[in-house]
């Protein structure tokens, strides 16, 4: 098995080398361009003219076929995609049915934008490069296939076979056509590793954009259109003058100016909008006398949004000047007393005027120019608890837990997403984590390379807190639209290394054992934070959907509509009938060969709802067999066996004396097996129109222990699927399963009940808790919740199986937990579910939060 490494598409440099606390290592890592001299590398000659392609018809300038020029057959042998797309655009319905094909492999999956059509039903549209041993062809992908890559079936890496494809002429254009993937199948086994796509990457195959995007979210800069550059010349000006003037010139003089702040990449693009680049990128920028916004458009992103740092001093000549945008946000300043023209803003274009700009290296810069320098707000663990909401600050930290990276739908029912991550870093000043909420900052070789052990300092990170609803509820931080990350291998030369509480968290880690925090180092798993707020009032107003419950029934529907690693909250009206408590050595099994004949179609929601029955069906018959087997005799065996048949519960009355023993005998057994069930239950669940499972653990799921060795491939499980497939050096037969896990043994299926009594659900929970390090996952005790509390604390049966060795496959249930349960039987609530897409046909659904309807709040809000 290969550790891949979830590189980005622009080339990231290599993963830094292992952090030596005992040192306080700051290692530095140059970009993949760093030094570069080059604006456009690459660029073909104007003269260059289109010619047809001998492999399918295609015509694109000399550059733009680069790649396919690598696509000969090796020492004259035949290609079999290629003699498939040939035949398809020498049909006459330009499509052919193929018969035995044979596996290839995806090496990439790019997105670009689509282009506006009466009837179009996608946003993007998806280019896939195949390889089959001897040529590497670009494909385009139907897009009613579209929902393969959203949900991570089709990406990079994988084996398939192509069934059916066709041969697409663009009518706008001349002699160009390309192949399009019409049905596809996964394949068993691995085949070669084929080499990754060559720099110098063509556009995409249909329209006429001239860019990939990332292929998981648009802030990230992807592809090699995005360069550094390096200076030549220097002049000097002033920002105060032109604020004073700029009414009554037409042109303006040069600015010399120092970068204090940088935004996020915005990715603006709309199919029925015709333009090459749609970026734009904020910057607030200062000299002697304040401080201005700067605005980077379109294609100036790609040649200079990476060049541009903050503490980078610019030389801009032919710049124009606008009225500021009054809706952008802000960052705070480090120091406060520098004066903001806030009326205009420089605004960077590729033309009218074409802008210039040129780099000025800092040891160039002259103390007599008078520019500011980058100052900071850092704080430490210790003031944060004192710090209002939304404040802003600095925070540097050693992180001792990365969460998984998720995604986040930007509007209902569209196709962008937010991409994110927790991570928890201490400094130091408290026994307390710094609790990070870090969006994609469009540095995407800095957030997928985050791991245990490594500094970590991020910038204008906002503060999120809220008093009003529970005093003694988690502070945390998260990052605004100016936030910059930074990891070991980042660090040297970034202005902050001069700050003096920096230099304080480097001495406090040369103090620290390294084996002692990396005993603390979790990585990845599910993660429930920021937790429900107590008030399901305060819920409805912070959930921005128009209907905030969901019927059970419709569960499926909002499970089968996610997306690849996309995160939601949903909240389900229901009766809390069923809980058991299962060993998380039932976690289900990662599937690594499919069924040849298993099709890369998305299944609908009763066929997955019947496969989620019969595993948890099995599951639980071997569940309860396995605990009678370790504890009891044979005879004894099958009396217990016997006793399980029966319907009870623990507050089910007989009139006869004789019969309550056999009752309260059932009961016991119940509890010892891990199990409770109501009266109610008991009645109604074999007369259910709908029972859903999806009360299933996947590996994914559980946070594990943080193993430096093989950070690389913890590294890449928890990030996302990348767009172009990564070759590695190096092997490794380990899965993500054979990493300890950081949690509890256990975990509870919960079972819910519609109010209706005509359909169920099963959910999990998953109480969180990492013995090594408390502090780590804190499920405090909330209001209204006490079943959830109780099943959060770790039972005292798991700590005596990690003790002794023993780890039986269900636990008992504790007498809180039942009496907790016994409490809301029968009683309507609502249950707040965490769901979450792990790609292919894998997702988790977590049960969250439990709000009483009888509460006042409740009704209220309904």
């Amino acid at each position: 098995m290969h550790p891949l490494k979830a590189a980005p598409g622009t080339g990231a440099a290599q993963s830094p080398a292992r952090d030596h606390l005992s040192q306080g290592d700051w290692r530095y890592r140059r970009g993949r361009a760093a030094g570069s001299t080059s604006r456009r590398r690459g660029r073909a000659p104007q003269h260059m003219h289109e010619q047809p392609s001998p492999n399918g018809g295609s015509a694109r300038p000399d550059e733009e076929r680069r790649e396919e020029a690598l696509v000969v057959p090796a020492s004259g042998s035949a290609s079999w995609l290629q003699r498939v797309f040939e035949e398809a655009r020498g049909d006459s319905q330009l499509s052919v049915v193929t018969a035995e094909p044979p596996p290839v492999t995806v090496v990439a999956v790019e997105r670009y934008l689509a282009e506006a059509q009466p009837a179009a039903a996608a946003q993007y549209w998806y280019d896939v490069t195949l390889a089959d041993g001897s040529c590497q062809e670009r494909c385009y992908l139907a897009p009613r296939l579209n929902g393969l890559v959203q949900r991570a079936h089709l990406r990079a890496g994988v084996r398939v076979r192509l069934r059916r494809c066709s041969y697409r002429y663009e009518e706008k254009r001349l002699n160009y056509g390309f192949p399009c993937l019409e049905e596809l199948e996964v394949a068993c086994g691995a085949g070669p590793t084929p080499a990754a796509p060559p720099r110098g990457r063509p556009p995409p195959l249909r329209g006429d954009k001239k860019h990939y995007l990332p292929l998981w979210n648009n802030e990230d800069p992807y592809g090699d259109v995005w360069v550094h550059f390096t200076p030549e010349n220097l002049n000097l000006t002033s920002l105060g003058q032109l604020e004073m003037t700029w009414r009554s010139k037409f042109h303006y003089d040069p600015l010399l100016v120092r970068v204090l702040h940088k935004s996020r990449l915005r990715y603006y693009g709309k199919p029925e909008k015709k333009m090459d680049m749609p970026y734009q990128a904020y910057f607030e920028v200062a000299d002697g006398s304040g401080m201005m916004s700067m605005v980077l458009w379109n294609s100036l992103c790609p040649e200079w949004y990476n060049s541009m740092k903050v503490g980078t001093v610019l030389l801009l000549e032919q710049y124009a000047v606008k009225t500021s945008y009054p809706f952008k946000t802000k960052p705070t300043p480090g120091d406060s007393q520098m004066k903001r023209f806030a009326t205009i803003e420089i605004s960077l274009n590729v033309r009218d005027p074409p802008t210039k700009i040129t780099i000025i290296p800092e040891e160039m810069v002259k103390p007599e120019w008078g520019l500011p320098e980058v100052k900071y707000r850092f704080i430490t663990r210790s003031e944060l608890d004192g710090l209002p909401n939304n404040h802003s600050c600095d925070v540097i930290g050693l992180v001792t837990f990365v969460g998984r990276a998720e995604r986040a739908r930007k509007k209902e029912h569209g196709e962008d997403f937010w991409l994110y991550r927790w991570v928890h870093a201490v400094d130091g000043t408290s026994d307390q984590p710094f609790i990070l909420e870090l969006f994609a900052t469009s540095q995407p070789e800095v957030f997928e390379h985050i791991h245990p052990m490594t500094y970590l300092v991020c910038t204008q990170m906002r503060v999120v807190r809220d008093l009003t609803e529970n005093p003694s509820s988690a502070i945390y931080l998260t990052t605004s639209n100016e936030s910059q990350i930074f990891i070991t291998g980042w660090h040297r030369g970034q202005p902050y290394t001069k700050d003096t509480k920096v230099r304080n968290f480097i001495q406090w880690t040369k103090t620290q054992n390294e084996v002692d925090q990396m005993e603390k180092a979790v990585i990845g798993g599910y993660y429930p934070f920021p937790r429900p707020p107590n008030n399901f009032l305060k819920y409805c107003k912070n959930n921005k959907v128009e209907s905030v419950l969901k019927a059970i029934g419709e569960t499926g529907k909002e499970i089968e509509d996610l997306h690849y690693r996309e995160h939601k909250r949903i909240a389900v009206q229901g009766i809390i009938s069923a809980i058991k408590c299962i060993s998380c050595s039932n976690v289900a099994e990662e599937t690594s060969e499919k069924d040849n004949s298993q099709s890369l179609e998305s299944s609908d929601a009763s066929k997955e709802d019947s496969v989620h029955k019969e595993k948890n069906t099995n599951l639980q018959n071997k569940e309860v067999e396995s605990f009678l087997e370790s504890q009891y005799t044979p005879r004894e065996k099958h009396h217990h066996q016997a006793l399980l048949s029966q319907k009870s519960s623990v507050k089910r009355k007989m009139p006869h004396q004789e019969g309550m023993s056999d009752i309260l005998e059932t009961e016991e057994t119940e509890r010892a097996c891990g199990l409770w069930q109501s009266d109610l239950w008991a009645q109604v669940k074999d007369k259910l129109m709908k029972y859903l499972h999806h009360s299933t653990i996947f590996p994914e799921s559980i946070p594990r222990k943080f193993d430096y060795v093989h950070r690389d491939l913890l590294m890449q499980q928890y990030n996302l699927h990348a767009a172009v497939h990564q070759p590695k050096e190096t092997r490794t037969h380990r899965n993500i399963s054979d990493f300890e896990s950081a949690s509890g043994l256990g975990y509870y299926e919960v079972t819910v009940l519609g109010i209706n009594h005509d359909v169920a659900i099963d959910v999990a929970f998953l109480p969180l808790f990492c013995p090594d390090d408390p502090h780590l996952f804190q499920l405090e005790d909330v209001q209204n919740d006490t079943l959830l509390s109780c099943m959060s604390c770790i039972p005292a049966s798991q700590q005596s199986a990690t003790s002794n060795g023993r780890l039986p496959d269900m636990f008992p249930l504790s007498d809180e937990i039942v009496k907790a349960a016994m409490d809301l039987d029968g009683k309507h609530v609502v249950c707040i579910l965490d769901i979450c897409h792990l790609g292919d046909d894998k997702v988790e659904v977590f049960l969250s939060k439990i709000y009483r309807t009888v509460d006042p709040d409740v009704l209220d809000a309904m």
